[in-house]
């Protein structure tokens, strides 16, 4: 009954909402639990037929089948994405999600790397090796953009702007911008594409990717976080780290260091600036610091 509202949600999600394709199927996926609950419980109700009560049902039912607040959250925010699509091509009159709320989250900074801790992962890269060069290039330019993994591996050659020190980023939902870079990626990105990129093969399909595997294809995401592990690991460091752990040193840094947050929020391509306002939530040496540095009572001046 549902798999044509499903479809027509597909399409609004994809070319509506430019949504990559793993946002989507996460999409249908809280919606396809919806319609299953309500079959399980012998309610064959269409989207129109959902009330408000179905929904509380339903949200209770996940939240004891142990499910953690934060995927609670994201499956009450794919069942209000479809409600509002059903609006939109008038499948339904009104909107039964509209008092439906999401559990309390607990925004948390994630584990970051110090600056001499990553110093310590490039510096534990065997350059000796070809791969190594790449990954020197790859870090450096992570560190120096604060990409997202997805950004990383989607990089063009053709997106490089190196005269000018910018590069051109393909974020989520395929938004587009033009992220500064430093000079020490710029010059370890300039060796490995001259230097050693130009030895490879390249697989046809590939030839525009900046970062290739061995054979000559772009890497995958898998691929990354394997080479960030074994790094923070011949590092002796003991912390949680991913990928995006990358992201989280560029940004916190750079809030630290007192740049603005709507800057901050323009290069890590965020569309919320209460996202990025996660990185304002600093040690408590900075803080002190800070006020030592700048506050009256603190310098002893008023």
């Amino acid at each position: 009954m549902w798999l044509a509202y499903k479809k027509g949600f597909k399409a609004y999600l994809q070319l509506e909402k430019s949504l990559s394709d793993h946002s989507v199927e996460a999409y249908l996926r809280d919606v396809t639990k919806l319609t299953e609950f309500l079959l399980a419980k012998g309610e064959a109700k269409d989207p129109a037929g959902v009330v408000f009560k179905d929904l509380q049902k339903f949200i209770q039912f996940v939240g004891e089948l142990g499910m953690t607040p934060s995927s609670q959250a994201r499956i009450i925010s794919g069942i209000k994405g479809f409600y509002k699509y059903c609006l939109i091509e008038e499948i339904v009159k009104s909107d039964p999600t509209a008092l439906l709320e999401a559990p309390k989250l607990k925004r948390s900074l994630p584990d970051i790397l110090s600056f001499d801790e990553i110093a310590g992962m490039i510096g534990k890269i065997d350059l000796s090796k070809p791969e190594g060069g790449r990954n020197k290039a790859i870090l450096e330019t992570m560190y120096s953009c604060g990409l997202r993994v997805s950004e990383v591996i989607n990089l063009k050659i053709s997106c490089l702007y190196l005269d000018v020190d910018f590069i051109r980023v393909i974020g989520k939902g395929d938004k587009e911008r033009l992220v500064p870079i430093g000079s020490e990626a710029i010059k370890f990105i300039k060796i490995y594409k001259d230097t050693i990129r130009v030895h490879q093969p390249i697989k046809k399909g590939s030839e525009d990717y900046l970062f290739l595997n061995r054979n000559g294809k772009y890497l995958s995401r898998v691929m990354i976080f394997y080479i960030i592990k074994d790094l923070a690991k011949k590092a002796g460091i003991n912390k949680n780290i991913s990928p995006h752990t990358f992201r989280h040193s560029f940004a916190t840094h750079l809030v630290e260091g007192g740049a603005d947050l709507r800057a901050v929020q323009e290069m890590l391509g965020h569309e919320s600036i209460t996202t990025t306002e996660i990185y304002t939530h600093l040690d408590r040496d900075f803080l002190r610091s800070t006020l030592q540095q700048f506050h009256p009572a603190f310098k002893g001046t008023y």
